[in-house]
């Protein structure tokens, strides 16, 4: 049930979980699973950024992306006669936000089936154990708290969203219907899928990044294959790059680039779009008042990763406030709210495995990895041996004609440090490679299990026949 009395009454819980996003609402639903009483605080709405602004619409609006394309496709390479009217914004904003309320509704059902009491309104600690609570008064949780209040956009400095002409990846989808031409600051996952969806869309894009590569946390080739993929789409990529100065003018935006190249370039577009990460949510969170505090980022450091509990005993993180190695993936969100709800259970419990916790980019082409780069795999030491393998090796992949690789990078004799994938429908398939690197599994092992045919997958299988030295159409 939702709660929004004005009752000051102190109220003792098992459990109080601070933010309802995806690490919240699994750690209520985990320890209230295990018997545990649980109030949960949120202000917005359950569900947080994820299910609301970020991962389920963007994905929703990027599958109506995948749709316009393969429109094209089927015309141009298939022989399909098919033609595209329009875009019916409206309608596929209508079917966008009916995704979004049924899984908004559905995750309330289980908080209240649960038996989790959510309380809607802003949450302060007023000590290790205990917060006062927007017009419900103050939470004593005799167990734990559990700090997920999540993160937002960071923005660059002079740089003010309007949600219409500047906007930012939360309201990037929600700002009023579809541009002709869009810059992108920002490439890396969150500001690479906008490129693309905008792209498909019929606009211009222009997609400036800072780094020397898209996507730079993934492997290089993974990188260099996605720019070309991009590129190919008519997604003019500047690496390398600063945005100097904006403006905005009465038909968009006006902005300054300045180019690996050395010179500066001016982009006219009439959205900016600003995707160049996420910042902690702390503020008046009551931090100092139970004997915490951030590092110079933000974000809320365990004094224990095994059980991401902070300094202050009893008090526990999950999720965007958490610094690296967590990754500030929803996914990873859900397994952090496990693990604490677990432990403040009693149980015995696993620290999160980070290194096996996958990563997707859901643009087009896509890309999907889990474990180390070849980079990082070499700089961490490893006698590294590593296969990359072309999609079409494939015919599954011939039949998508889109290009694409599979890279696997393992120890020499010894177990698969990283797998890396790019194409179209990776996201798909990077949940066995997932299980791979997670159970230290060596490239022989794979090689046992058998691939259906014909699928894009038989090319990850390829792969690790190869490194086995068994393969059938690769030679390593």
């Amino acid at each position: 049930m939702t709660r929004t009395s004005t009752e000051n009454a102190e109220r003792t819980t098992d459990v109080l979980v601070i933010g309802g996003g995806t690490g919240g609402y699994s750690t209520a639903l985990r320890a209230a699973a295990l018997g545990l009483e649980v109030v949960l605080a949120e202000r917005d709405l359950v569900g947080g950024t994820c299910l609301h602004r970020g991962c389920i619409p963007s994905k929703a609006m990027l599958h109506a992306a995948e749709l316009v394309d393969g429109i094209a496709e089927a015309r141009e390479r298939w022989g399909v006669k098919a033609t595209l009217d329009s875009v019916d914004w409206a309608s596929l904003v209508a079917t966008r936000d009916d995704i979004v309320a049924r899984n908004h509704r559905g995750v309330e059902g289980h908080l209240a089936h649960a038996g989790v009491e959510v309380v809607r309104g802003s949450a302060e600690l007023t000590g290790p154990r205990s917060a006062r609570i927007e017009g419900y008064g103050e939470a004593v949780a005799r167990r734990g708290v559990v700090l997920a209040t999540g993160s937002r956009p960071r923005m660059l400095p002079g740089v003010v969203a309007d949600g219409r002409r500047v906007v930012t990846s939360d309201d990037a989808l929600y700002a009023p219907g579809l541009p002709g031409s869009v810059l992108v600051v920002g490439g890396g996952a969150i500001g690479v899928e906008y490129a693309s969806f905008h792209r498909s869309m019929g606009a211009d894009v222009t997609l400036v990044e800072a780094a020397d590569r898209l996507v730079p946390l993934e492997d290089v080739e993974v990188s260099r294959h996605l720019t070309r993929g991009l590129k190919k789409r008519g997604i003019r990529v500047e690496t390398g790059a600063l945005l100097l100065e904006t403006a905005v003018v009465e038909e968009g935006v006006r902005a300054v680039v300045r180019t690996a190249r050395g010179g500066a370039v001016t982009v006219a577009a009439e959205r900016l779009l600003v995707a160049v990460g996420r910042e902690p949510v702390t503020e008046g969170l009551g931090l100092a008042a139970a004997g915490l505090a951030t590092d110079g980022r933000g974000h809320v450091v365990p004094g224990d990763w095994s059980r991401l509990e902070t300094s202050v005993p009893g008090i526990h993180v999950v999720g965007d406030l958490l610094p690296p190695p967590s990754p500030g993936l929803a996914h990873a969100s859900f397994a952090e709210g496990l693990l604490v709800a677990e432990t403040l259970a009693g149980l015995r419990t696993a620290p999160v495995d980070y290194a096996a916790v996958p990563r997707v980019t859901y643009s087009s082409p896509q890309t999907a990895a889990v474990g180390l780069t070849e980079a990082q795999a070499r700089d961490a030491g490893h006698d590294v041996v590593v296969n990359a393998l072309p999609l079409t090796a494939v015919a599954k992949g011939m039949v998508h004609g889109r290009g694409g690789l599979v890279k696997v990078v393992a120890e020499r004799a010894g177990r698969v440090l990283g797998v890396h994938l790019v194409g179209p429908q990776v996201s798909e398939m990077i949940a066995e490679s997932q299980l791979v690197v997670g159970w230290d599994a060596e490239p022989a092992d794979v090689a046992h299990h058998i691939h259906a045919h014909p699928t894009l997958s038989e090319a990850v299988g390829e792969a690790f026949l190869t490194l086995a030295g068994r393969g059938l159409h690769q030679q390593h």
